[in-house]
Order: structure tokens, then C-alpha cells, then sequence
């Protein structure tokens, strides 16, 4: 009988066994398929978060390369080495007060000597190390770090030219993916270096902070915010307008209005989705991720809009996130699947040392963030709001807000030169054109975020301030008396290039206002009407600013030979 029994399965053996692996494989990819994503981890949120960041902080440095010897460098603008001695001079000498008044690498290096290699050494490693993040998908505790700290380097020194909100942004950001990150591994799957989720939460708390802060300082700024009419004015007086801020300026009252509520709803309701259950969380990052999107096609505003889309990824976990990636045997999201097959199953490999070590490491980090948090907090709920400040040096936890208060009216400085007699009525004046910021009222306006003009930026708020209050706009002119080449790679066209430096440079006061769609000046090409407001700065010479520049301690520029 035991013989029998042994000869049919014998013989039912070959058929069973494909019938059985068979089974065995539809059983384990509808397995794979029912549990391989599941809620409440963030392998995949991970690796989408950094190759976000990767780019921000790629563009970030491609600015710098670009920009920063002509605006900060031995020769720039406003010279860093200025800066530096000035700390220097006021601390008693390079100490721990003056490493905390900045915190750049620039002090340990000659940089009295070899400031403009330093910065391009500087901004080529952060391409290079940025570079890798975004291609690889992945990171490690030292790569974070040394993007971190080179472009704190950058920002320490940077002046004015670095002095806004989405440079300590960020920083921020960057601060916290150091701990995102394995120590050594740069697999986008590290195996035994699951995402933190203090850092997950740390994330959480900085796009709610953005938001409300934003939020709240446009309710207790600007009048406009609360009576529903600030958008009637945002797309022409904002600091770059792209094309599309002209058609949406002309939109109707009613749709103004609308955008201002939907903006308060975003920013005031919609971060508090962040705290709830998680199909609310995905709810809020999504609608944030959103918003920034709408953001960057109404404007140029730098980087901000995108380094504020990274925190609201934290939001959406790896089930969310899944269709992005491809589902192929050995893929990350194939990975993922896996390992939470096995945790769920109890197959999970056992804790190491690091893991232990790595969890002290997160419970440090949270205690630094919540005490980091207190006078952010307070900041939040003061009737004083400050908007965009740190409070301490490393800039690790930060207070954020934008358009606390907005201009009703858009006024430019447009440089002019000549070579004839300033104090001549008919004398001729040719106009310099910026890359980006309203000029030639027949030039369209431009698209280029996340990139970012330093000059074009300030030379915005220079318009409603004064020269004596914006020196650099003194030294430009310098430089402009001279065809300065770093100067004149600044903006996007002189009209003396080529030619003789002119003798004098001006600078002309104007009002910018959008033409009508569809009007005369509209379809003979122009998108500006202007109106001349009065002189800004006065004609200078080279002579006439050769004690200033020797008061600032910025050298003589001299004239082409």
C-alpha cells in the first residue's frame, strides 16, 4: 500500500512540481502586490526628497559659480574680505565669537589672498557632491555634511546678496538630511538605515512653520491681506515677474479675491493637516506641494518655491509615493516591497550597534529641535512677528514669512552713461539693460526659476529705498565707468561694450505699470508703460568717487588700457 502510494506521487511528481512553483510564483508576486507598499515608512520618500534637494542645492551652487566672484569676491561688489576683517576687527581677531558672527571655512584658508579661487573651489565641490545626489538618488552622513557646510560658508559671507529667507532654508533642509542619510552607505536602499522618522517630523514641523509663519504675517501685516485685495497689486509689483504675472495681473476683481483667500485657507488651515491622521497629511503636503507649483509658474521667486516643495514630501510616505517608481525584480521599490515582507513577517534581520548608536543620535536630534523650536514658537505668536530670522548662528531652526506687506506700486533705477555733459538738458544717455528686472519696456519678462539673479533681486528693493542706503549700487556704477567685465557680466547688456568707457553713469528713477491686453502699446509689442519719477542717483565720474571708494576700502577701478 505504502509502495502504491509512493508510485502515484512518483508519477504525479514532474506535473506538480510545475504546477506547485507555478503557484508558488503567482502566490508570491500577489503577495508582493497586495502588501509590497505599505503605509507608514519612507524608503522611497527618501530617495525622492534627495534628488530634490540634490537639485536645489545644484542650482544653489551654479549661482554661486556664476555670480559670487563679481559680487563678493577681491574685487566684488561687496568684497568679502571687507567682511571678514571687519569681524575680525570688531571680535579682536579670529576667535570662536568671530567663527560665530560666520561660520564659513573661508577662515581657516588665505582668503586675503585667494578669495575668488576659494569660492570657485567652493561652488565646484557643491556641483560636483550635489551632482551625485541628484543622479543616485542617494546619500551619505559626509556628503550631506560637506554640502552643508560649504554652502553655509557661501551664505556666511554673502552679505546682502544672500540675506533672504530660502538661504536659511535651505540650510535648515540640508542640517536635517545629514541625519536622513546612512553613515558610509550610499545605497538608495540602505538596508539596515530605515528613514528616521525624527527627521521625517523634523520636516513636517518646518514646512508647518513656513506656511503658518507666512500666514500669520500677512494677517498682521499689510491691510490688503485682510480686506482681499493684495493680489490685485502682487503679480506687477513682485520682485521678477515672469509672462504669465502679466496675464494673471489682468485677471477680474473677483479672481483676486479669490486667489487671497485661497492663499489664507493654504497657509493658515491647510499646515494643520500636517498633525493629523495620515490621509489628512497626505492631504496637506499634497496641497502645499501644489501651491509651490502655482507659485513658480505666477513668478520668478529664486529657489524658494522649490526648496519649500522638499519639506512637504515628508508628508506622503512610501504607498503614495509607489507609482513614481518602476515595480521591476531588484528595483528600489522591489526592494522596499521586501523588506517590508519581512518585517511583517518576523524575518526581519536583528538590530546592530549602529542602529542603537543611530537612535540615541535621533533622540539628541529631536531635543535639539524642540529646544531649538522654543523662541520660534514665541516668535509665532507674538503680536511683533519677525519674519525670515534665526537665532543662532548654524541656522538650525528658523523663522520664516514672505510678503508681510506688499507694494502697491512698481518703481525701477535704471542705469544710464554718457559721454557728453551731465548737466546738459539734450545730451544723450544709453540705458543698461539687467538680465531679468523690468528695463526696455518692450523686452518680455523672463522665466527663470529656480535660478536666481543676486543683482536683478536687489536692485528691486533698491528702488523703493535709497543709494545712500544700498552702497554696492555706488560701487556698480564704478565699475560700469570702467566696462568692469565682472560688472558687466552681471547684466545683460552695456551699451558701451566694445566701445570707450562712458565719462559719467546715472541712475533715473522710473514708475512701471503693466500695458493693457490687447491695448495700442500692447500689440505694438510692449508689456511696460513707464513714467519717469526723478533722478536716483546722481552723474558720477571717476573722479568725483574716487575718495568714496577709497573711504569704503573697495579698490580703484581702473580704466582699460
Amino acid at each position: 500500500m505504502s509502495t502504491a502510494a509512493g508510485t502515484r506521487r512518483r508519477r504525479m511528481t514532474p506535473r506538480q512540481d510545475s504546477e506547485d512553483k507555478q503557484n508558488t510564483g503567482n502566490t508570491m508576486r500577489e503577495r508582493q502586490q497586495k502588501i509590497g507598499l505599505q503605509t507608514g515608512t519612507y524608503w522611497l520618500t527618501r530617495i525622492v526628497f534627495l534628488r530634490g534637494l540634490g537639485f536645489v542645492y545644484f542650482v544653489a551652487f551654479l549661482v554661486a559659480l556664476h555670480q559670487n566672484k563679481q559680487l563678493i569676491g577681491l574685487n566684488g561688489l561687496l568684497p568679502a574680505q571687507n567682511h571678514l576683517n571687519s569681524i575680525k576687527s570688531h571680535t579682536g581677531g579670529m576667535n570662536q565669537q568671530s567663527l560665530g558672527h560666520a561660520p564659513t571655512l573661508l577662515w581657516f584658508l588665505d582668503y586675503q589672498h585667494n578669495l575668488d579661487a576659494l569660492l570657485e573651489y567652493i561652488a565646484y565641490a557643491g556641483l560636483l557632491f550635489s551632482g551625485a545626489v541628484v543622479v543616485m538618488g542617494s546619500a551619505n552622513m559626509f556628503v550631506m555634511t560637506s554640502l552643508w557646510l560649504l554652502y553655509h560658508s557661501l551664505v556666511s559671507v554673502g552679505q546682502r546678496w544672500y540675506s533672504f529667507g530660502w538661504e536659511s532654508q535651505l540650510l535648515e533642509t540640508g542640517f536635517l538630511a545629514i541625519f536622513l542619510c546612512p553613515l558610509f552607505s550610499f545605497q538608495p536602499v540602505p538596508r539596515h538605515t530605515p528613514t528616521s522618522m525624527v527627521v521625517i517630523w523634523g520636516y513636517r514641523w518646518l514646512i508647518f512653520r513656513i506656511m503658518i509663519g507666512a500666514g500669520l504675517i500677512k494677517m498682521r501685516g499689510d491691510q490688503c491681506w485682510r480686506d482681499l485685495t493684495c493680489m490685485n497689486y502682487h503679480y506687477e509689483t513682485q520682485p521678477v515677474p515672469n509672462p504669465v504675472s502679466y496675464y494673471l495681473h489682468q485677471s477680474p476683481e473677483i479672481f483676486h479675491k479669490f486667489e487671497t483667500l485661497a492663499n489664507h485657507f493654504v497657509e493658515l488651515v491647510a499646515p494643520w493637516f500636517i498633525l493629523l491622521t495620515r490621509r489628512m497629511r497626505l492631504i496637506g503636503g499634497t496641497i502645499q506641494i501644489l501651491f509651490q507649483v502655482v507659485l513658480i509658474i505666477s513668478g520668478n521667486l529664486s529657489f524658494l518655491n522649490w526648496v519649500t516643495i522638499l519639506p512637504a514630501i515628508c508628508c506622503l510616505d512610501d504607498a503614495s509615493l509607489g507609482w513614481m517608481f518602476s515595480a521591476r525584480r531588484n528595483s528600489v521599490k522591489w526592494k522596499v516591497s521586501q523588506i517590508q515582507m519581512e518585517q511583517e513577517e518576523g524575518r526581519a534581520p536583528p538590530l546592530r550597534l549602529g542602529n542603537y548608536i543611530r537612535r540615541l543620535v535621533n533622540v539628541a536630534l529631536g531635543g535639539l529641535l524642540v529646544y531649538l523650536s522654543i523662541p520660534v514658537v514665541q516668535n509665532l505668536v507674538s503680536s511683533r512677528q519677525a519674519m525670515n530670522t534665526s537665532f543662532e548662528p548654524l541656522r538650525i531652526v528658523n523663522t520664516y514669512g514672505a510678503f508681510g506687506s506688499i507694494t502697491k506700486e512698481r518703481t525701477e533705477v535704471i542705469f544710464q552713461g554718457t559721454y557728453g555733459n551731465p548737466d546738459d538738458p539734450g545730451v544723450k544717455w544709453r540705458e543698461y539693460e539687467f538680465n531679468c528686472k523690468p528695463g526696455n519696456v518692450s523686452r518680455r519678462p523672463c522665466v527663470i526659476s529656480p535660478y536666481h539673479y543676486r543683482l536683478d533681486w536687489l536692485m528691486w528693493f533698491a528702488a523703493f529705498q535709497s543709494y545712500q542706503y544700498n552702497n554696492w549700487l555706488v560701487h556698480l556704477a564704478a565699475k560700469l565707468l570702467v566696462n568692469d567685465e565682472g560688472a558687466s557680466s552681471l547684466i545683460a547688456h552695456n551699451p558701451f561694450q566694445g566701445q570707450e568707457p562712458p565719462k559719467f553713469v546715472r541712475a533715473e528713477h522710473y514708475r512701471y505699470t503693466y500695458t493693457k491686453i490687447g491695448s495700442k502699446a500692447a500689440k505694438n509689442g510692449a508689456w511696460w508703460k513707464r513714467k519717469r519719477i526723478g533722478n536716483y542717483l546722481p552723474a558720477v565720474s571717476l573722479q568725483s568717487l574716487k575718495d568714496y571708494m577709497k573711504h569704503m576700502g573697495w579698490p580703484q577701478p581702473r580704466l582699460p588700457k
